[in-house]
């Protein structure tokens, strides 16, 4: 090593030493990466493992570029991370080794224009900025470029997102490609990645240009791995519920679902253990709070989704516990490389269970959608002589909205459309649908869901299996797993433990929230309504037995009610979870507006015999006159377009297709009280707020919607 060179590791070291402590020591491979981004300016990936400390890379390659250049003329280092509880601990890390971070996100707008001002001053070294900003019209027009003109270094935390081979695809990061062409030469790039197979590596490789890659061992030598097969939910709960005060210091207990994470955290806390919820739905505020107490010790678990995964840093993590595989080995070994890090040993589970695969169905549906969709939405954004918000798109394409931005973020990067105050506007550049690619990602998505499968089944090494899926040409025999080491656990459940779980799981209730708005853009598509329901048009809050996803109720209502359930008369158990529902509808906290006088069926064409049934001992049980039936007419769009798309597709497709008989309407003159509106599925919700109001309209003075199931 030259004396130019040896110079700059010392100072590396240097500034090591001040972000993680005298006795710090970058090792070779650390140093390899920052010599290539401080002395030889070069583009980087490195894909290490979950613990390499790829952010003391970065934070001392910051910290020595902003010191080779003291007048600032360089700028900040950009690094372009995918969520808020990685910024968060990243700020805090680079305070550590005295370098001055800030970051821009959708949590902190009001704070924008000061933190613009102190990069114009030269007083932030780091920008930490969410791939999502980059597509904001406003960042990406008016900040973007300015920045790319100034950054002093480009990082890429957890780059795998830039591919769609990639386990966790944000078409976000592919904006990186406008940000990349806008560097000055010689600026140096940093790409990093704990969650790359070999494909993913060689996809954002080409996006860089000339990167030199850093590969290294995946082997986590901290962690012990092992799969219990457990027989129900409530055996995976009760099971928890004996074992999580034998797991080491605290940890984090993954679910697949939102429902799944409230439930779970619900009984442990019942089960007297102290653990949160956090998943993407709760406010910002929320999971911070229950971010801290888990690094504060203060819980024994996070009870989380995804939504806790990428840079969640917690050194002396003891546990990652899977409710439910994830449909990715890859997307699984992130998951559970949170534990382990500073401490000798973490234990890491996997509790598959039966219902895991509709799950990874669900969202395998959200994928890039069929051409012809992708078509119309680019013709109605042609056609427009204004920009289209989503919302205005919704009635046009028979998409949810979250697959149809999805959609427009992808064609934005491609330049098929862009995103402009107010909405999309199409570009009219040519684009071209890649159906072999999207289908070779499609395979590549259905062998990862059979490669889970797989890695509980293995009888070989657990680690050495994640490790060949992560094309890590070291993979052997860990030493360490239940099928290396032999079991660490046990897969009894007392029988308390069991009991409780099956009565906490076997409680039916979920409510069913009334529509009160129109969704928008309806009269562009013959459907004259619009704004908002009117108090005389809303149905009630009404009652389901459970939600398709639920722990305790959704199995048995997937038999009942999911895709190719056969039609028949509604099952006596089920039936006695109806009954207490009501029960508790009647004389609970949260109570209806008076008992209802008659009971309504909602006119079925996939399951009549379960929904009439269903009405028939409601009416039998409650002692109400039956009063009829709402008719299905065969009007309206064509069958089964009511049950797709979003909710300004199901209105349209709902609209005409139900009719009050005459006999009905005779009934409904003159009632005293609400009626209850008998369904078997609640989807989207729509169907019970129309068929509703036509009871309002025909004479009910309030309606009382119920059901089997609630999907989602």
């Amino acid at each position: 090593m030259d004396t130019g060179r040896t110079a700059v590791r010392e100072q590396a070291e240097a500034v090591l030493r001040r972000l993680a402590g005298d006795g710090a020591r970058l090792r070779d491979d650390q140093w390899r990466a920052i010599e290539a981004l401080v002395v030889d300016k070069r583009r980087v990936l490195c894909v290490q493992r979950t613990g390499w400390g790829k952010s003391a890379v970065y934070f001392v390659a910051t910290a020595l570029l902003r010191a080779a250049d003291a007048g600032r003329s360089a700028g900040p280092t950009v690094i372009v991370s995918p969520l808020l509880a990685l910024m968060r601990n990243q700020v805090e890390a680079a305070a550590r080794a005295g370098i001055t971070a800030r970051t821009i996100n959708s949590a902190n707008l009001d704070e924008w224009q000061q933190i613009t001002d102190e990069i114009n001053a030269g007083a932030v070294d780091v920008l930490l900025v969410s791939p999502e900003r980059l597509n904001n019209p406003e960042f990406r027009d008016s900040v973007l470029p300015r920045l790319a003109a100034t950054t002093g270094l480009l990082v890429v935390d957890e780059a795998h997102c830039v591919s769609d081979w990639g386990h966790d695809f944000r078409p976000d990061y592919r904006r990186l490609r406008t940000f990349l062409a806008n560097l000055p030469a010689g600026t140096p790039v940093l790409a990093t990645t704990a969650t790359a197979n070999a494909r993913v590596t060689d996809d954002v490789a080409e996006q860089l240009g000339d990167a030199l890659v850093l590969r290294g061992s995946l082997d986590r030598d901290s962690l012990r791995m092992a799969v219990l097969d457990l027989p129900s939910p409530a055996h995976r709960l009760g099971w928890l519920a004996d074992q999580l005060d034998r797991l080491p210091g605290s940890g984090i207990v993954y679910t697949l679902t939102v429902a799944a994470a409230g439930e779970t955290a619900e009984f442990l806390r019942s089960r007297g253990y102290p653990v949160a919820a956090y998943t993407g739905q709760a406010e910002d505020a929320d999971r911070r709070a229950a971010e801290q107490d888990l690094l504060d010790n203060k819980i024994k678990a996070l009870v989380a989704t995804s939504a806790l995964g990428m840079g969640f840093d917690k050194p002396d993590l003891g546990f990652v516990v899977h409710l439910g595989a994830p449909p990715s080995p890859i997307a699984y070994y992130q998951q559970v490389g949170r534990a382990g890090r500073a401490v000798r040993h973490a234990e890491v589970l996997l509790l598959p269970g039966a219902e895991d695969q509709a799950i990874w169905r669900y969202f395998a549906s959200l994928a890039f959608p069929p051409q012809e969709q992708v078509r119309s939405v680019l013709a109605a954004l042609e056609r427009a002589d204004r920009p289209l918000s989503t919302p205005a798109l919704e009635p046009i394409v028979d998409l949810r909205r979250a697959r149809l931005e999805l959609m427009l973020k992808v064609l934005d990067v491609d330049g098929a459309v862009r995103r402009v105050r107010g909405g999309w506007v199409a570009t009219g550049e040519p684009w071209v649908y890649d159906t072999a690619r999207l289908e070779r990602v499609a395979a590549a998505r259905t062998a990862e869901q059979q490669a889970m499968r797989e890695y509980a089944a293995t009888t070989g090494c657990r680690m050495e299996f994640l490790r060949r899926c992560l094309d890590d040409p070291g993979a052997t025999p860990c030493g360490r797993c239940d099928r290396c080491a032999g079991p660490q656990f046990d897969a009894a459940v007392s029988a308390p433990a069991l009991a409780a779980a099956q009565a906490f799981l076997g409680r039916p209730g979920v409510q069913i929230p009334p529509k009160k708005l129109w969704p928008t853009g309806l009269e562009a598509i013959g459907v004259p309504l619009r704004g908002k329901l009117g108090p005389a048009e809303q149905s009630a809050p009404g009652r389901a037995v459970g939600r398709l996803s639920d722990l305790g109720w959704g199995g048995r209502l997937r038999a009942l009610v999911g895709p190719g359930a056969s039609d028949g008369p509604v099952p006596d158990d089920v039936f006695g979870a109806v009954v207490e529902v009501l029960k508790d509808w009647a004389h609970g906290d949260e109570r209806w507006p008076g008992r209802p006088v008659g009971v309504v069926a909602v006119g079925s064409r996939q399951r009549p015999r379960l929904v009439g049934s269903l009405a028939e001992r409601v009416a039998s049980v409650g002692r109400l006159p039956l009063l009829g039936t709402v008719t299905a007419t065969g009007a309206g769009a064509p069958a089964g377009a009511a049950a797709r798309g979003n909710s300004a597709q199901r209105v349209r497709g709902l609209h005409g297709a139900f009719a009050v008989p005459d006999g009905l309407a005779g009934a409904l003159d003159g009632l005293a009280g609400p009626v209850l509106l008998v369904d078997d599925l609640v989807d989207s919700g729509w169907t019970m707020a129309m068929v509703g109001r036509l009871l309002r309209q025909a004479g009910a003075p309030a309606v009382l919607p119920l059901a089997l199931a609630v999907a989602g």
